[in-house]
């Protein structure tokens, strides 16, 4: 009997996803483990692997396909010996598309219904419906081609068809059996009837037309889907500044000294292939920090206050899909090697949207650095649960009193943002304190 492979939950709070891209076709054999398809979550794109073995007999789920609910049926697994056609018809209609609740039942995906949906009796399984939908005399027809053949499409892509006055009937579809898909019609100009494609290849689409917004801004703009990496971002982030009182404490932190450790650990790890950059020290003094004034290592939940006893240290890190912030955990107790090789690692799956959810949920802290690109300071917004993050600038050659008489340092600015609501101004002060001290007296990050 085949088996419905349905969209995996990856993440704890994942309800729906992206299925970015399949990594096998109709007719492959797959096993347990097998990587079949990259699934984009709410943070990162990770890949899915086949649970069971067997052979793939159809694609419900096109890639490239957004917001499709945990459970869909996205394909249909054969099992060995099994006829791949009739594994194929088993499966529901073609999922639906960028999560059309229509296409969620099988009568309409198939009938194009919409105002009146065919009435079938309940299903034990999709091939009894199927054979009730199509013998249903009050379902309204699907539209045919000039041969008389019943055109078949999802129903994203008729509603765009309608919308845009393009005729189904001269579009090839590329999806699963000839189906049209949204990609097939979204391309489309309003009112275009495209000459029929050649069987073998899918209809051409045109760019996209620059529009224009009215009144005041009227320059010209194209329009971009948000990816869901950057929708959490902006609820995330509305949330955070809507809900909690931020308060910025600025300290300027003499890096001399910390640059001078800096090479001197280097110059001895440098046999061991490990090179610590000023990023791995920062994290390192935040942590230290954290662990000298633990009442900044605590987050606001409503009415309690939880006081954490680790120092797990989020990083933010910008990857193509948006900000994420792989977290090195109980950073105060580990050493500077440990931190520079952990945080390299993150850092290339972050930017390789790789990142598995235990490796960027949760945190105490963030550590927000802009300094590579010059920036001399900034106020950084908070990472709700957590109750600060810390901004730090670059490090710049500036006048700066030096026992008592005027020189040059090489100088940075870190401003801490405080949730308000769990950390005082006066504990805030004492872990800027508490970092700038650590950062000038860097001894203290190797002990």
């Amino acid at each position: 009997m085949p088996t419905p492979i349905k969209m995996p939950a990856l993440s704890p709070t994942m309800e729906e996803g992206t299925l970015a891209k399949w990594l096998v076709k109709p007719g492959d054999k797959v096993e347990a483990g097998d990587i079949m398809a990259e699934i984009e979550t709410d943070k990162a794109t990770m890949e899915f692997e086949a649970v069971d073995e067997g052979t793939i007999a159809s694609i419900a789920v096109e890639e490239g396909t957004e917001g499709v609910k945990v459970g869909t049926v996205i394909a249909m697994l054969a099992e060995e010996g099994e006829n791949l056609d009739e594994a194929a018809a088993a499966a529901p209609s073609d999922a639906a598309e960028a999560g059309d609740d229509e296409a969620a039942d099988t009568a309409e995906a198939d009938t194009g219904a919409k105002d009146e949906p065919a009435k079938a009796a309940p299903r034990a399984s999709a091939e009894p419906a199927r054979a009730a939908i199509e013998t249903d005399t009050k379902a309204p027809a699907a539209p045919k081609d000039d041969s008389g053949g019943r055109i078949i499409a999802s129903p994203l892509a008729r509603r765009i068809a309608e919308q845009k006055g393009v005729d189904l009937a001269g579009v090839t579809g590329s999806g699963p059996r000839g189906r049209i898909i949204k990609a097939d019609v979204e391309g489309l100009e309003t009112g275009a009837a495209p000459a029929k494609a050649e069987a073998s290849s899918p209809a051409p689409s045109a760019p996209p037309k620059p529009a224009t917004l009215g009144g005041d801004l009227d320059a010209p703009y194209e329009a971009q889907k948000l990816n869901n990496v950057r929708k959490v971002i902006a609820r995330r982030l509305t949330e955070a500044k809507q809900t909690i009182p931020h308060i910025y404490l600025t300290v300027d932190v003499r890096l001399d000294a910390l640059l001078d450790l800096r090479k001197q650990l280097n110059s001895s790890l440098e046999a061991d292939g490990v090179k610590l950059s000023v990023n791995d020290l920062l994290i390192k003094a935040l942590a230290r920090a954290l662990q000298r004034v633990p009442a900044c290592n605590v987050s606001f939940q409503g009415d309690e206050l939880f006081q954490y006893t680790r120092e797990d240290i989020s990083v933010a890190v910008a990857a193509p899909s948006g900000l994420i912030t792989p977290i090195i955990r109980d950073a105060g107790k580990k050493g500077l090697a440990q931190i520079s090789i952990e945080m390299k690692e993150l850092a290339a799956k972050a930017k390789d949207n790789k990142l598995q959810p235990q490796e960027y949920q949760g945190g105490t802290a963030s550590l927000s650095n802009l300094g590579m690109f010059g920036t001399k300071q900034f106020d950084a917004v908070i990472n709700p649960p957590q109750a600060m993050i810390l901004a730090v600038g670059a490090g710049e050659q500036r006048p700066h009193v030096i026992d008592g008489a005027l020189g040059v340092a090489t100088v940075m600015s870190a401003t801490g943002s405080f949730d308000h609501r769990a950390i005082d101004g006066a504990d805030g002060a004492q872990l800027m304190e508490a970092f700038k001290q650590l950062c000038e007296n860097p001894m203290g990050l190797v002990v």
